[in-house]
């Protein structure tokens, strides 16, 4: 399958029953802005903080995606939300804890589009979501799902484990949650890094995210913002050599070869897609940063 289109690096989760954080979020570079009506807000703040955000998402224009998280569909407050937000123009709805294929069906059907129609995200953060990932994956596709969503704390939480330093832990799983989204051709997003004061720390497991294939990280706090566009970006010289593969197969005289040599490395087309993908991803965050 292709690699997903989607550029989001930094994924950053907005409070909706926190007003100063709301208010604040539209000025913010990040990729997306997760407004979570789910664990941010207390049972009895969940109708004032809905209210809230569908006030906010009337007039906010931030610069990247609007995704809101709901609750759980098969609660009240789930049910609440959809119809709350069906008539607001957003970019995705995030499902919390999706352990079923037929889960991203479920909130189609239950909601009322407007004009525009939301793609749906999914959070695996439970050992049932893990296992069914590529199921929920497969199958959400006919619905509007575009990405999985890792939850760590859940699933740390819901297995027992003790995270430590570079997640051995976690990684077996993590993987199963990326190939299912590249099986079937999502984007797939890293989760969040709980101690937003270790910066060290941050940068060291963005780096490792993006050595496991991940195409950026969900945030719980503006500081990370910066280190992680940074992280999931391509370097400049990731860029220039990629750019040396594209001219290199674009020449006259390697016109339908399959193998070339390059600086004494033998390169195939598979590198020139992966350049390519490299290049895309490099103009897709210039256009952002500077649409002039």
């Amino acid at each position: 399958m292709p690699h997903a289109p989607l550029l989001c690096r930094s994924a950053l989760f907005v409070p909706a029953a926190n007003p100063r954080a709301l208010e604040k979020s539209a000025s913010l570079a990040a990729d997306a802005l997760i407004f979570d009506l789910e664990d941010s807000a207390a049972p009895e703040a969940k109708a004032a903080a809905r209210a809230r955000l569908v006030a906010h998402l009337g007039t906010a224009r931030p610069s990247g995606l609007r995704v809101v998280r709901i609750n759980a569909l098969d609660g009240e407050d789930g049910q609440a939300d959809l119809a709350a937000i069906g008539e607001v123009a957003l970019d995705a709805i995030l499902l919390p804890k999706v352990e079923r294929p037929d889960t991203v069906a479920d909130a189609a059907a239950a909601l009322f589009y407007g004009a525009r129609k939301p793609a749906f995200w999914a959070m695996i953060e439970t050992p049932r979501g893990i296992l069914e990932a590529p199921r929920i994956a497969e199958a959400g596709l006919a619905h509007g799902l575009s990405t999985l969503v890792v939850g760590p704390n859940d699933i740390a939480l819901a297995t027992g484990v003790s995270v430590s330093a570079g997640r051995p832990e976690l990684v077996p799983w993590l993987m199963q949650i990326l190939l299912a989204a590249r099986s079937t051709g999502l984007a797939v997003l890293d989760g969040v890094y709980n101690d937003f004061r270790d910066a060290e720390g941050f940068a060291a497991e963005c780096r490792q995210a993006r050595r496991l294939g991940f195409d950026g990280k969900t945030l719980i706090h503006p500081t990370q913002l910066e280190p992680a566009n940074a992280a999931f970006a391509p370097s400049p010289e990731e860029v220039a050599g990629a750019q040396r593969i594209a001219d290199a197969f674009a020449a006259p005289e390697n016109a339908g070869r399959g193998v070339i040599e390059i600086d004494g490395r033998m390169v195939e087309r598979l590198h020139l897609v992966a350049a390519e993908q490299i290049l895309a991803r490099h103009d897709a965050i210039t256009n952002r940063e500077d649409p002039a």
